[in-house]
């Protein structure tokens, strides 16, 4: 699969997509929310502020319905860029490759069927801890029983996240690890100024290394949840964390908790591992020799500008889009241009019934 590139540990690599290869693939998506999200300026993923809390429950419908019913519009930026869901329902749709929601947390909740895990949405960081202590331990004990019961039904189980400001909630996780983290955005003029003003008052505020203490005061709810799904399924199947920078955090935290390193890998996009202001391949190779799958989706060819501002810089991943895509190649055989083709196609319908 030359469209499909390995970092970080080429044996485990070529040896994870050996046992993959042409084999069943289970999507789970958990959708999760933090207020981190609506300090000014932070995030693109919503073209308004108001808007926010309904993206992850918006991307969950879409990659079910084709459209969304929380909100009448798709989620996409008012110049026509659109959610990364596009790339993930293209991925899942071309291979038959089942799907689950999670809510771990959301502020809406999807109107379509969805496992519940009793979580709350986590607090702005910048202002107080993201989540209570007693939560942690009850999104790692929920993570690891859906996690378990969801490995046990394929070969290879895809962890998708959709959590608006997540970027910055992973930021302050991995520095209070110690790992010297620059994280991706999804825009192109990363503000990264803000997001460490942003993780510095979190850090002023505890210096506790245990690892509990450290999600209870820099995390969001998806982080601590997926973790716990990773623990208990990497004992049974294989794992794709589906994400960039969100999924390190999800990996450093797994560290401390315990997980099979040799069923897992973190799947995305080229967009972020080539990600200049981020060190996506540096923060993994200090945290695990698991290896990076990564894509590239070749956008830059799209017919459609909005899908062609992915390879200059916006959006990047998210949605679980890159993971999705490798699952999809790695089941069907399809080449990156027949996946954009079936790219372009979605685009052009949502373009055409807005």
């Amino acid at each position: 699969m030359s469209d499909i590139k390995i970092h970080c540990n080429e044996e485990k690599g070529q040896k994870f997509i050996k046992d993959i290869e042409g084999k069943e693939f289970l999507f789970s998506f958990v959708i999760s929310y933090t207020e981190t999200a609506e300090i000014p300026g932070i995030t693109v993923a919503g073209a308004d502020p108001d808007f926010l809390k309904f993206t992850p429950p918006a991307d969950a419908e879409f990659l079910h319905y084709g459209f969304c019913k929380s909100i009448d519009v798709i989620p996409m930026t008012p110049d026509g860029k659109p959610t990364p869901a596009l790339l993930t329902k293209a991925a899942l749709e071309s291979a038959g490759i089942p799907q689950v929601v999670i809510n771990a947390g959301s502020k809406i909740v999807p109107k379509l069927p969805y496992f519940e895990t009793g979580l709350v949405p986590g607090k702005n960081i910048a202002l107080e801890p993201g989540l209570e202590q007693s939560l942690v331990e009850h999104a790692v004990d929920y993570g690891r029983i859906l996690g378990r019961t969801l490995a046990s039904c394929t070969d290879c189980l895809i962890i998708g996240e959709s959590i608006p400001g997540g970027t910055t909630t992973a930021l302050a996780v991995l520095k209070s690890f110690g790992i010297d983290a620059h994280v991706s955005s999804s825009m192109p003029k990363n503000p990264e100024s803000l997001k460490n003003e942003t993780v510095e008052k979190a850090l002023k505020r505890s210096d506790s290394k245990d690892p509990f203490k450290v999600i209870a005061n820099a995390s969001d709810p998806m982080i601590p949840f997926v973790a716990g799904m990773l623990s208990s399924a990497s004992e049974i199947t294989n794992v794709i964390l589906a994400g960039g920078t969100q999924m390190t955090a999800v990996l450093a935290l797994a560290e401390t908790i315990g997980y099979d390193k040799d069923r897992t890998a973190l799947g995305t996009t080229s967009y972020i591992v080539d990600d200049k202001s981020a060190n996506l391949l540096e923060i993994v190779k200090s945290i695990s020799d698991i290896p990076v799958l990564s894509i590239n989706p070749k956008l830059e060819d799209s017919k459609f500008s909005g899908l062609r501002a992915y390879s200059e810089g916006f959006v990047k991943e998210g949605v679980g889009a890159g993971g999705s895509m490798i699952a999809s190649m790695l089941k069907t055989g399809m080449d990156s241009q027949r996946l954009l083709e079936l790219i372009d196609k979605e685009y052009e319908r949502i373009s055409s019934s807005k």
